[in-house]
């Protein structure tokens, strides 16, 4: 039965390299768009937070610049650097999942992992910094089940800082360690001293990417941009949804992350049942459950539960599922040789619904049309026409400026932005730091004089609220109209999908305005 699941694994974990190599030029989005931009400047020696602004740790635009450095500075390059990190991280959860039960386990949580993230639902093949996320979590995870040596325990809490390191929500994650390795080692025998002096060590090696972090951020000059960003806007940013908004949230969203793989999420919960059970996996169930319990807390910061979140819980619902389809496996080992095989038909059954709801997503769309099915409104196809046209039209020392959340553009065009601002989420946001971020925008776009100006007219680049203060509209209009002239029309109709570019003859009106953006030069 193994050897079965192995070859299962191998065919299923195959067949998803395939699609993600078909889909590898789907346009950037936003999120990827950022990391981009900031792993580009950080090429060019210009450190994090100085021409990009946001929140997340800048363990992200490493990782981009590193992916950037070694497959090139194209949409390819960085969906090709997602692929390995994917690869990798469902091989260390084969392994994971053997260490914690055997190989049957191992091969089905790797299958799917590999079939979970892929899935449009989590936005699986854009590089979104969780991702990057679980690779060292997982394999820091790895490292606690093992012999518990010094330097194993060293290294392990060096991999899940690399993951703090990566977004703020894996703080959860070095928690889980240090209570999973604070409960085995009382269970095995240590007294108090020595368990708290372990967990020491652990969560020292954790903090230590991060204080190298700040450390260098503060020689670079950057750190109270970092701190604001990172800390204080954080802050405000994860306290705007009430806890009593939260299930209005979560259940929509996690109805549409589960969405067809509805059968492998019911086989995890089959699988907390039979870890809890089997009294030879009492290790190994206290390690899923502890694992499962604080990846969930991890999607909680904010209580935005955007469907990438997710992404942060497979590797746990992946090991369980193995779990799962491991015991039902051996109950009906002294059964007839043909009963041996329905977990693993079920199994197949089960991976293949997601994949079959996604077909053409996978198999027939072309990247552009894949882009479009999970971002209908985002205008990310868009954005590298008008990168290249300002590109075309612009010297390498120009700056550009985009009111708008789109900094993907900037990375297309190769092109320094005018203003840190490079998302404009923050700016319509009913927190305290709103009217100071807008100000701020606009005197770094005055100082700068930009050669062009890229004004995104579209409610999801803004996120504009009944409440939000209107100072950033009022001043771009009367700067707009006094220091430049509109270049460059972009109207995207949906129905039926239509974007009409208008890069010389700008038309005085169109017969359906859909969504559109305008592209201004500055005056001579």
């Amino acid at each position: 039965m193994g050897r079965l699941a192995l070859i299962l694994s191998l065919l299923v974990i195959a067949l998803i390299i395939l699609i993600r190599l078909r889909l590898l030029r789907i346009p950037l989005e936003r999120d990827e768009g950022e990391y981009a931009y900031a792993g580009q400047l950080m090429l060019q020696g210009i450190p994090p937070y100085t021409l990009a602004y946001n929140m997340k740790f800048p363990g992200i635009y490493v990782a981009y610049a590193v992916v950037m450095a070694v497959f090139g500075q194209t949409i390819t390059g960085i969906h090709l650097g997602l692929l390995l990190i994917n690869i990798a991280t469902t091989a260390l959860i084969f392994f994971l999942a053997r260490r914690l039960a055997n190989e049957t386990a191992g091969s089905v949580a790797a299958a799917s992992y590999a079939v979970l993230s892929a899935s449009p639902s989590v936005l699986g093949l854009a590089a979104h910094a969780t991702h990057f996320v679980m690779l060292p979590v997982v394999a820091g995870a790895f490292l606690l089940l093992g012999p518990q040596s010094s330097k194993r325990l060293l290294a392990s809490g060096l991999l899940f800082g690399v993951g703090l390191l990566m977004k703020q929500p894996a703080c959860f994650f070095i928690l889980f360690g240090a209570v999973y390795l604070f409960i085995r080692d009382l269970r095995g025998g240590r007294d108090l001293k020595q368990a708290a002096l372990r967990n020491l060590v652990f969560n020292s090696a954790a903090i230590l990417p991060l204080a190298i972090a700040c450390l260098l951020l503060w020689h670079a000059g950057v750190f109270n941009k970092f701190w604001f960003w990172t800390i204080d806007y954080a802050r405000q940013y994860g306290s705007q949804v009430l806890v009593t908004q939260a299930p209005q949230i979560f259940f929509p969203n996690v109805k549409e992350v589960i969405g067809a793989g509805w059968a492998l999420w019911m086989m995890a919960g089959i699988g907390i049942v039979a870890g809890v059970s089997d009294r030879r996996m009492r290790a190994s169930t206290i390690f899923l459950l502890a694992f499962l319990f604080f990846s969930a807390l991890a999607l909680c910061p904010g209580f935005y539960f955007r469907y990438h979140y997710f992404i942060l819980i497979l590797p746990a619902i992946s090991l369980l599922v193995g779990v799962a389809i491991s015991k039902v496996s051996d109950l009906l080992s002294d059964r007839m040789m043909a009963a041996r095989f329905i977990p693993l038909l079920l199994f197949g059954v089960a991976l293949s619904l997601p994949i079959f709801k996604d077909k053409k997503f996978f198999f027939a769309a072309s990247p552009v049309e894949a882009c479009q099915m999970v971002y209908p409104e985002g205008p990310f196809p868009e954005s590298v026409r008008i990168a290249e046209y300002i590109r075309d039209h612009t010297s390498p020392d120009d700056t550009i400026a985009v009111l708008g959340s789109e900094p993907q553009i900037y990375f297309y065009a190769q092109r320094h932005s005018a203003t840190g601002y490079v998302y404009t989420y923050g700016l319509m946001e009913a927190q305290k730091y709103a009217r100071q971020m807008q100000e701020e925008m606009i005197r770094e776009i005055e100082d700068a004089r930009p050669q062009y100006l890229i004004s995104v007219i579209t409610n999801d680049s803004w996120l504009q609220r009944p409440q939000s203060d209107r100072l950033i509209f009022t001043w771009a209009n009367e700067y707009t109209a006094q220091h430049y002239a509109v270049a460059g029309f972009v109207n995207m109709v949906a129905p039926p999908g239509r974007t009409d570019y208008y890069f010389t003859n700008i038309p005085q009106t169109v017969l359906q305005l859909g969504n559109y953006i305008l592209i201004y030069e500055r005056k001579s």
